[in-house]
Order: structure tokens, then C-alpha cells, then sequence
């Protein structure tokens, strides 16, 4: 899918998402118990303040709740130039064979920290490099052109390690920019979903950080239905706007799959009367995506900004969003731009945790 996919009310501009947040309200850590999480109820005019574990009871039997199952990979990684300078290394994406120029599977696409950025041929020595038990990355160009953001490696390591080997080796897990401590063992375990089966998101989706094992058997007692896609969310839904009019920002792309048996789970749902409740921004991005396209894989840079009109979703599990992100923009489209505004000061109001670690929102469709 490479033609972005928007519908932008063009009378918004990105200060319209803009709102203050005391710093102590961004979450550093998560809940001690995932279910154990708050849960603003915004389903309604006025917002009613609840625990995440009280889900079931704001659902009926034969809804469908769809997850992403993408699996967060250490994307993270440190090394040396050749000369000796210090750099970083965040894999964006594992490039498949027939998006490699040499057909393998060892090539990657990543951004770059580093005080000059290395030749066309040059190798980067990764975790001491490949002679002292790490390995080394060969700049291949930038990609997806010559002008692109971001850079294409091939990763070298020992014979038959493939990237997501090298990484699960040597990686550290990716923690958003704004989460002030290095990776533990604890962010290892929690900064991913307990239903994580395909490797290769860089961010969690975090909206489904909440959910536990005696949460899902609770769905499941109650008669909600489960199903799952695939967007491997990339670094990009950290990125700040750095233009003024909605209309003139540039998406970035993520790689996205949706099941047989999800769309078969969505045509029941809609038979039954049900409804299709989506979790996290990153299945609403999957689902509508699909929908307007007709394909169920690709790479999605789909826009979802106030005027868009939803297809799929009817209700959204979600997470509190960065000032003026496109996340701010798909939620304010999805439950109403004024009910967002309301949502927000109340939780602001009333000390809910934000961003990844932090709380969560029930919306309906406006």
C-alpha cells in the first residue's frame, strides 16, 4: 500500500492536539499487576472512572475484541566505527528476501546515532564486532531511496544467526524516548503483550500491556470473542510533527498481515450483532486500512485524522497519546475532537498515568 490513505479536516491544525501534561503524570513504570491498571470509561457523555480488570462487564457477549499480536524485538543496539566513535543502532525493520538487493535475510533497515554518519561500504562493529562475539553491519545506502530517513545494513554474524538471533543476543529492549531508565529484565517481561507470537514491532502495543491471563479467561466467561492481526509498530509513532497543517505531514510506513480466520471472526461478529472492538490505535490502523485497500498484508501509512470515516471498529482500548501525535489525531477522530479534549483534562484532573506504562481509555465510535 503505497499511496497514503487520509481524510483531512484541513480546518485543524497540529496545536489543536496540543495539551499540557505534568511531567510526574508520564508513567515510568507499569502497574505492579497489568489488569490492575485504571480504565477511563469515556463510552459515554461523562466519564466514569473504573479498573481495567472491570473490561468484561463494559462488553456483551458475541463482541470481538482484536489484538495485535506483533512481538516487540531488542531493536536496540551499540557499537563502534571502524575509528572508534560511539554509536547507536535501532532496527527498524528486518527487510524479507525480496526486499533485500541480495535476496538473503540478513539485511535491515534502521535508524542511526552516530557523529558522522559511515560510508557506502563501511562496517559498523556491533557488540565488539564480529571478532570478539558480536558482529558487524555493512552500510548498503539509505533507504527507501537515496534521500531517505533512514539506512539498510547487511547484519554479519556468526553463520546462520539471522538479525532477530543477533538481537535477541546483543539488543536492548527499545523503551520509548520519554521513559528515563535503561531496559531491565522487568521491561524484557512487561513492555510486551502476553499473546506477542510475531517478532518484529520496535513499540509495544500498548493498549494491550493490560490485558493478563485471568483477564482473558474473564472475557472469555463472559462470551467476548478474540482475534488477532500483525502491525509491527515502528519507531515513527514517537516522531514529532514537525510541520503546522495536518495535510502536510508524511506518515510513515509499518508492515501489517490480517488472518483468515480474523476476517471470518469479523463477518460472524457483524452477522450476530456484535460489536468489533479494537485494541490499541494500531489494530484500528490494521483493520481500516484493509478495509479501504482490500488487502489483507502490505505496508500501511494510512492517516486517520478528525472527518475520516471508520469502516470496521466500534469500540477502542487505548492508551493516553503524546501531545499533537497522529495518535491524538485518530483518537479525537474516532470518539469526537471535543470528547477527547474532555477525556484528557479529566484524566489530567484526576492523576491517570500516561503514555506507554500508564493507564488506559474505552471509547466508543462518535
Amino acid at each position: 500500500m503505497n499511496t497514503p490513505l487520509s481524510s483531512v479536516a484541513r480546518e485543524f491544525s497540529v496545536a489543536d492536539f496540543d495539551f499540557q501534561l505534568p511531567p510526574e503524570l508520564i508513567a515510568q513504570h507499569p502497574a505492579p499487576e497489568r489488569s490492575a491498571s485504571r480504565l477511563l470509561d469515556g463510552t459515554s457523555a461523562v466519564a466514569v472512572d473504573r479498573i481495567f480488570r472491570d473490561l468484561p462487564g463494559l462488553l456483551d457477549a458475541g463482541d470481538l475484541l482484536v489484538f495485535n499480536d506483533t512481538q516487540v524485538i531488542k531493536a536496540r543496539l551499540f557499537g563502534q566505527k571502524a575509528t572508534g566513535g560511539q554509536l547507536e543502532m535501532l532496527i527498524e525493520r528486518v527487510l524479507l528476501p525480496h526486499e533485500a538487493s541480495d535476496g538473503s535475510a540478513h539485511e535491515v533497515v534502521a535508524h542511526l546515532r552516530v557523529s558522522k554518519k559511515p560510508l557506502k561500504g563501511g562496517r559498523l562493529h556491533m557488540a565488539g564486532g564480529l571478532g570478539r562475539g558480536g558482529f558487524d553491519a555493512v552500510f548498503l545506502g539509505r533507504w527507501p531511496d537515496e534521500h531517505g530517513q533512514l539506512f539498510r545494513f547487511r547484519l554479519l554474524g556468526p553463520a546462520g544467526d539471522t538479525p532477530y538471533d543477533l538481537m535477541a543476543r546483543h539488543g536492548h529492549v527499545p523503551l520509548p524516548p520519554y521513559i528515563e531508565h535503561t531496559d531491565s529484565a522487568d521491561d524484557e517481561r512487561r513492555y510486551q503483550t502476553v499473546f506477542a507470537r510475531v517478532p518484529g514491532a520496535v513499540a509495544a502495543p500498548t493498549a494491550a500491556l493490560h490485558f493478563d491471563d485471568a483477564l482473558l479467561a474473564a472475557l472469555e466467561a463472559r462470551g467476548v470473542q478474540r482475534a488477532s492481526v500483525t502491525l509491527h509498530v515502528g519507531a515513527g509513532t514517537f516522531a514529532p510533527m514537525k510541520v503546522e497543517r495536518i495535510a502536510d505531514h508524511v506518515m510513515h510506513h509499518e508492515r501489517y498481515a490480517i488472518p483468515a480466520e480474523t476476517l471470518q471472526a469479523i463477518a460472524d461478529c457483524r452477522a450476530r450483532g456484535g460489536r468489533v472492538v479494537a485494541v490499541g490505535t494500531t489494530t484500528v490502523r490494521t483493520l481500516e486500512s484493509w478495509a479501504r485497500s482490500g488487502e489483507t498484508s502490505g505496508d500501511t501509512n494510512i492517516f486517520i485524522t478528525p472527518g475520516f470515516d471508520f469502516h470496521v471498529v466500534d469500540r477502542l482500548v487505548t492508551n493516553f497519546h503524546l501531545p499533537q501525535s497522529t495518535l491524538m489525531m485518530l483518537v479525537s477522530a474516532f470518539a469526537g475532537f471535543d470528547h477527547i479534549r474532555s477525556l484528557y483534562a479529566h484524566a489530567i484532573e484526576q492523576r491517570y498515568r500516561f503514555f506507554s506504562y500508564g493507564d488506559a481509555m474505552l471509547l466508543q465510535r462518535a
